[in-house]
């Protein structure tokens, strides 16, 4: 019977074939990957994962390792698995997105899950939990997987992020050497500690939000976005702005199909905070204009007395599959360097100074 109860952890699986699919796990997890699927399961460990019935549910709290191997032809760089313990109960099912990756053909990589899920009290036999592959972005922005998730464009936003800013620290290695390297590391430190800290998590919108008041959204002009913030507002109480509604227009001669808004307050002490950026699906033809009505809301974990909201361009994709990103120029002209959160690859190459020192980060870019 399961219990909640610390479960004993177990160092390696078997792998077996079933049907269309590449299975491996226990009576606990299950990893389903497709027979052609460039990664395979080297390893895993269910570690520190419990779970407990509440009420009528099962909470399972996922403390999982999994070691994976590229078995393609193509160095990977982006990962996206989806984490199942029931489809259609609420917070049953969820994701794990591992960018910044170079994982040439042959070499394992380690994936770290850590997710809380629910789903009916277990009856039966079956795994807890199952863990399928939703997608894979290899070195020339070729994609593997059912893309259920959306994963190919943010997988590509972050590999085209990744790409920026190495090129940016090479660049600064090449021009001002290992000490302009060191300052430039250390100015992106500091930003990163400077940053307030503001919990904000996106969440269903309300229908009656109490105390609310509308606010008029400062669209800032990002220097050479195909897209065009015009204006937008929102309602905002002490702790949530809901219905954000933001009009956009085409300047490109492209048909875009997603367009990321990127959202900053600024309260009455005078901080600047990011609040993150959300993606919209939209339609929109060359030299077209939209109205994007948002359909979540943001939630802050203390009350926040916002005196002024700003949006702007985070992201656009193509209808062809093509992204724009910003460039770090962009960023800097209108001061959200100093403001948004660091790309992912960004943070890890600054880890990479901060625990290894200079010589590692400069042997570090110097592999791509």
């Amino acid at each position: 019977m399961f219990t909640s109860t610390r479960l004993a952890s177990f160092a390696a699986v078997m792998l077996a074939w079933t049907g269309a699919a590449q299975v491996a796990g226990t009576e606990k997890l299950r990893i389903d990957f497709p027979p052609e699927s460039p990664v395979s399961v080297v390893s895993m460990d269910w570690g520190a994962s419990k779970a407990e019935a509440r009420g009528g549910a099962m909470v399972v709290e996922l403390d999982t390792s999994l070691t994976l191997r590229n078995t393609g032809q193509r160095a990977i760089r982006g990962v996206t698995l989806m984490v199942l313990a029931q489809e259609v109960t609420p917070g049953g099912k969820a994701s794990v997105t591992v960018p910044s990756l170079n994982v040439a053909p042959g070499e394992v990589f380690p994936v770290r899950i850590n997710l809380r899920l629910l789903r009916p009290l277990q009856r039966g036999s079956g795994a807890l939990v199952t863990v399928s592959l939703d997608g894979i972005l290899f070195d020339d922005l070729s994609f593997y997987g059912p893309n259920r998730l959306d994963s190919r464009r943010i997988l590509t936003v972050f590999e085209m992020e990744a790409r920026r800013d190495r090129e940016y620290f090479k660049r600064v290695l090449a021009e001002r050497g290992p000490e302009g390297l060191q300052r430039e590391v250390l100015l992106s430190l500091a930003r990163q500690s400077e940053r307030p800290r503001v919990g904000i998590r996106v969440a269903r919108r309300v229908t009656n939000l109490e105390g609310a008041q509308e606010y008029q959204i400062a669209a800032l002009a990002v220097p050479g976005a195909p897209v065009e913030a015009v204006s937008g507002s929102a309602r905002m109480n002490l702790r949530m702005a809901d219905a954000p509604r933001l009009v956009l227009r085409n300047l490109s001669r492209k048909k875009v199909r997603h367009v990321a808004l990127g959202w900053i307050f600024k309260d009455m002490n005078g901080r600047t905070i990011e609040a993150g950026t959300v993606p919209a699906k939209v339609d929109l033809d060359p030299g077209g204009v939209v109205e994007v009505r948002g359909d979540r809301a943001l939630h802050f974990s203390q009350p926040l007395m916002v005196e002024s909201m700003s949006g702007y361009i985070g992201y656009v994709e193509f209808a062809d599959g093509e992204v724009w990103i910003p460039s770090r120029e962009d960023l800097a002209a209108l001061g959200l360097d100093r403001v948004i959160s660091p790309s992912p690859e960004e943070q890890r190459l600054t880890n990479i100074y901060r625990r290894k020192g200079l010589k590692a980060l400069i042997e570090e870019l110097n592999r791509f």
